[in-house]
């Protein structure tokens, strides 16, 4: 090579050297492949439920707004319910005394373990291409399309019930599948030899009708008028909180909370295997203010400003600036450990995440955000250059108590009491961008350390039939910090403790990974799966009869024919029926006239409620929302009545002057006073 083109390579090389020590600039947004996904989320519990994440050291108590990560475990006990979302309208629900284990997540493929109980999989709507997939000892049972689906495992047999139009497949351990039609109950029993039988649906219980309902009252709410489609959460808001249009800032979602509350001051860092340090809020309602907008004091009130409509929200595990200082400097009383402080993101500033690959980590941007973009309290454009190691202030940080911290060596171990800054204090830390330098332990996995209600040892040796290895395995950074528990003989155990009795466990029972692993079924194959017993005749006696088909237009109808004496009984040739199980039980007292009891599911929250006394309205800033934003009315047309009182019943609550029932349901344009319009599908 000639000494000119040589010179010309060092020279390429050195400029290559110094951009990549360039800090990253703002206006270029960092890749994010893989980081658009929301997790699911731990929406409702009521009654023990216990939560494990593969390298904890026990079981706890779940807490609601927690993130669920692959491999997470959940355990309902005596009279518990509990709620899943996967989606801004699906959803997954566990009754008492049931094990529910979250297998694989994926992009467009979720994969639940269920051993023991009963669960619904209640999907109103479902993104293009996601398959839900729920593995039990008997079968796996794979969803693709809307509906209302049921799943009751015991001992002998696994049914799986398919209602509201929906459509599933089947895969019992032999590998061939089968087809599961609407208003149909195909029953499984066996593994190696399986049985397939299938019946028509039975009558709605108390169990359905109050998934039923629950979904109605999540998906018709209020506040889905102001915060971008798609997230969870939002009917919660309608609850605990009014919302208020204020200038500059539009639409402002203000929470009834004491006195002196701070944002991101009630609740857990836990670290998630996907996303790393992430907050879990202790508030019913704190799921959507702390993942999503920017928090705004305006007149003495903290309030939650989700920004204009944006077509595709963007999930962060908090939305805070942390801070970082000797200990002696804010007056913990430890040493060597230094502390940790945050604050919440003000009006339109940029996240610096502290997750993802390094390309990404600790490089600003505002995905999600359709609002101004907003350094050091001045706005931006698109255009202008914004290095991290320029952001010197936080709008927030100026507010009384905002910032909040903890000891470093108190990060992370479940629900410590923070302590409030002031300004000096404040003076004296260091913005950290990027890794916060705190390393996770076994204590991090979950919000509260104390010790929750471990499933029946049972529950966890049973193998299930899957169309994937389930995946499994503690995180590398937990492996490395957490410390080995050890069992009653004083022998270190694998990764935790799971069940009562002996602490000793293997870790296929831990992760929950013993699975039979068969063939999927191919997408929209239904048509060939003709291994079920067809409709009509066979042997001589009537499976289940056909239903009649639909008159035809301008064809008279037909009249009724006689019943026929064996399709009244339909009694199947091959099996019994399953045997009944405790939510079967309840349509059978119904049957002999004794009124079913309602579950408890809703019994908890409901009578919390009522027993609240009113609270004084408030005088908040700004103007109602529902003066600002109208939109179509919600009263029921004329000559029919409202729908029948939901077994979740919420109880009434001032709501600072605002008629909520009355606000309209549609979505309108941006609320005044915005700076900056609406924009579309973008990341910035």
């Amino acid at each position: 090579m000639s000494d000119h083109g040589s010179r010309w390579l060092r020279v390429a090389l050195a400029l290559a050297l110094f951009a990549g020590a360039l800090p990253a600039r703002a206006n270029e947004e960092p890749t994010a492949d893989g980081l658009e996904r929301t997790p699911p989320r731990l929406s409702f519990t009521d009654g023990e439920v216990s939560f494990w994440r593969s390298g904890a050291e026990d079981w706890t108590p779940a807490q609601i707004n927690t993130p669920l990560s692959q491999g997470d475990q959940l355990y309902t006990g005596d009279k518990a319910n509990l709620e899943i979302q996967i989606g801004a309208g699906a959803f997954v629900r566990a009754g008492e005394d049931t094990q529910l284990g979250l297998t694989n997540l994926e992009p467009d493929f979720l994969q639940f373990r269920i051993v023991t109980g009963h669960a619904s999989l209640d999907v109103r709507s479902l993104k293009a291409g996601t398959t839900v997939e729920i593995d039990t000892p008997n079968a796996a049972f794979t969803v693709e399309h809307t509906g209302y689906y049921r799943i009751e495992v015991s001992d002998e047999n696994t049914s799986f019930t398919s209602r509201r139009g929906g459509s599933a497949a089947v895969t019992p351990a032999n590998g061939q599948s089968a087809s599961v039609a609407a208003s149909e109950t195909v029953v499984v029993s066996g593994t190696d030899n399986p049985q397939l039988e299938t019946y028509a649906a039975a009558e709605l219980d108390d169990w359905d009708r109050w998934n039923y309902t629950r979904t109605d009252q999540q998906l018709d709410a209020v506040s889905s008028r102001y915060v971008p489609s798609g997230v969870y959460g939002v009917d919660d808001l309608d609850h605990y909180g009014d919302w208020r249009v204020v200038p500059t800032y539009g639409a402002v979602w203000m929470p009834r909370v004491d006195a002196g509350w701070v944002p991101y001051s009630t609740g857990s860092w836990v670290y998630d295997p996907f996303y790393g340090w992430t907050w879990v809020d202790a508030s019913p309602w704190g799921w959507a203010p702390f993942h999503y907008g920017r928090w705004v004091s305006v007149g003495g009130y903290w309030g939650w400003a989700p920004g204009p409509l944006i077509a595709r929200p963007y999930y962060s595990p908090a939305l805070v600036a942390f801070y970082g200082g000797p200990s002696f400097s804010i007056g913990f009383g430890f040493g060597g450990g230094g502390s940790r402080g945050w604050v919440a993101l003000g009006w339109g500033e940029p996240c610096i995440p502290w997750w993802g690959p390094s390309g990404f980590r600790g490089s600003p941007h505002w995905r999600g955000w359709g609002g101004p973009r907003v350094v050091n309290n001045v706005v931006v454009n698109s255009t202008t250059v914004v290095n991290v190691n320029q952001i010197h202030g936080w709008a927030n940080a100026s507010h009384k108590g905002a910032v909040v911290g903890v000891p470093a060596d108190q990060f992370g171990r479940g629900r410590v009491k923070v302590e409030h800054f002031d300004e000096q204090r404040v003076a004296k830390l260091h913005p950290i961008d990027g890794d916060i330098n705190v390393k996770p332990r076994a204590t991090s996995l979950a919000p509260s350390t104390e010790q929750g209600q471990r499933p029946p040892r049972g529950a966890f040796e049973r193998t299930v039939v899957a169309t994937r290895e389930p995946r499994r395995g503690v995180p590398d950074d937990v492996k490395r910090t957490a410390a080995p528990t050890r069992d009653e003989s004083g022998a270190p155990a694998k990764s935790g403790r799971l069940f009562g009795g002996s602490k000793q466990e293997v870790s296929r029972q831990a992760d929950g990974s013993a699975a039979r692993v068969v063939a999927a079924p191919k997408r929209g194959a239904s048509e060939v799966m003709r291994n079920r017993p067809p409709f009509g005749t066979q042997n001589d006696a009537v499976e289940r009869a056909e239903p009649p088909k639909p008159p035809r237009f301008h064809e008279p109808r037909a009249p009724a024919a006689e019943p026929d004496e064996r399709a009244v009984n339909m009694k199947p040739t091959t099996a019994a029926p399953p045997r009944p199980t405790s939510q079967m039980r309840s349509r059978q007292t119904e049957a002999q006239g004794a009124p079913p009891s309602p579950p408890r599911a809703h019994s908890a929250q409901s009578e919390q409620r009522a027993e609240q006394a009113p609270a004084p309205p408030r005088n908040l800033p700004g103007e109602p929302a529902n003066r600002v934003f109208r939109g179509r009315a919600v009263e029921p047309p004329h000559g029919e009545t409202a729908p029948p009182a939901a077994p979740q019943q919420r109880g009434s609550q001032p709501h600072g002057g605002q008629q909520h029932s009355s606000q309209p349901q549609g979505r309108t344009q941006q609320p005044h006073g915005q700076d900056g319009g609406p924009h579309g599908d973008h990341f910035r």
